[in-house]
């Protein structure tokens, strides 16, 4: 990546949770001093011509693990793009796992492209009309179920770090790569993770799958596979990674996974094994990121207490999380981006972009007609 990039990676890092990062004259020497949060005292890191400056943003990302610009502490990162998409409706339909069923069996939060609805077939991104996203040729849905209270009252999302200025709740999306890639077709869809994990050992397995309790929005603490079992100054965030290997000719499967394979082995963002013989195309490595605001239901969790948060699925334990994709972009415009070392978080020269008061005003109708909000009974399909 060229220095430029990097240059524009220091300004977003400049003030950010005690942290100042800049480039010597010439772009070729970056250098990052860490507050004293850390408890030691300024630690000065300095990059060489010789080092990378995404290996060395890794080295602080993993001491402070405090970015949400998780897209910049990758090496190498050939190109990528990094951007909020508001939410777009909030109840319970799923076109990829219940496709026709109105309603769905639990709630959803989804974000993108206002072609969403019960049944997706074919080129959403064609039927679309308007999108949620920064990314104005991103047509695609993207969604989560939705965390509630231990009384069922929905835990509202707040807004991530370093979004456009407008975003309004919703979602961090990613699309990286580390190497040429073949970007989603027409058609595609996929998932990660299940409602039916119920065991600490099966998620585990599920590494692309997060948790955070957040101590600011900028410190995120240790990452956890379950729930955090304290209250979080600053909420909880959610981070699914999907696999990136597809196997080149199914636009689905019948459990939505596996058309696609994982090879995330530590970190979420690396993908370092190549893709299997069985799954050999490279897809862009595709990531959502949510901050749930858990913070107004803090003072109603005693001291000692379990955590009191269920999934819209009835999970407790949080080791059910899940997400589904939609793909949607205009024509080729998501190729194009992932063809270009130039597209970085949310520039990239010929990709079109909208102000989020523009995508604020893109909406789909209410399809089931039900409370979502609000102190409920039971959850919304779970009601006995």
């Amino acid at each position: 990546m060229s220095p430029q990039l990097w240059g524009l990676l220091a300004k977003y890092l400049i003030g950010e949770d005690g942290v100042n990062a800049t480039w010597d004259a010439g772009g070729t020497r970056l250098e990052v001093t860490l507050s004293t949060s850390l408890g030691s005292g300024p630690i000065t890191l300095v990059s060489s011509p010789f080092s990378s400056p995404p290996s060395l943003l890794a080295l602080i990302y993993h001491r402070m693990k405090s970015f949400s610009v998780a897209l910049a502490l990758i090496a190498p990162v050939h190109a990528g793009l990094r951007f909020g998409c508001s939410s777009l409706t909030i109840q319970r339909i799923d076109p990829v796992v219940e496709p026709g069923h109105n309603p769905s069996a639990h709630v959803h939060h989804i974000v993108g492209g206002n072609a969403f609805n019960a049944t997706m077939t074919g080129d959403v991104g064609a039927r679309a009309t308007c999108t949620t996203c920064e990314m104005a040729e991103d047509f695609s849905n993207y969604w989560t179920a939705h965390p509630t209270n231990g009384s069922y009252h929905r835990v509202p999302v707040k807004n991530n770090a370093a979004l456009a200025a407008g975003t309004t709740g919703g979602m961090t999306i990613y699309y990286t790569q580390q190497q040429y890639i073949t970007a989603f077709p027409p058609g595609f869809r996929m998932t990660v993770g299940s409602p039916t994990t119920s065991t600490l050992d099966q998620a585990r397995k599920h590494i692309g799958l997060r948790y955070n309790c957040l101590q600011t929005l900028l410190n995120r603490g240790p990452e956890m596979v379950d729930f955090p079992t304290k209250p979080c100054p600053a909420g909880i965030f959610a981070v699914h990674h999907f696999p990136a290997c597809w196997d080149g000719k199914n636009l689905d499967s019948p459990d939505h996974q596996s058309h696609m394979y994982n090879t995330i082995q530590y970190d979420g963002f690396t993908n370092a094994p190549p893709c299997p013989a069985s799954h050999p195309v490279r897809m862009p490595q595709l990531t959502y990121e949510t901050v749930w605001d858990t913070t107004k239901f803090n003072s109603m969790w005693p001291s000692g207490a379990p955590n009191p948060f269920v999934w819209s699925f009835q999970g407790s334990s949080g080791y059910g999380t899940h997400a589904d994709y939609m793909f949607g972009w205009k024509g080729d415009s998501l190729q194009r981006a992932m063809n270009k070392s130039e597209c970085f978080y949310d520039g990239c020269g010929s990709i079109k972009k909208q102000t989020m008061n523009i995508a604020n005003q893109c909406t789909v109708k209410d399809m089931v007609g039900e409370q979502t909000d609000g102190w409920l009974t039971a959850l919304p399909g779970m009601q006995m």
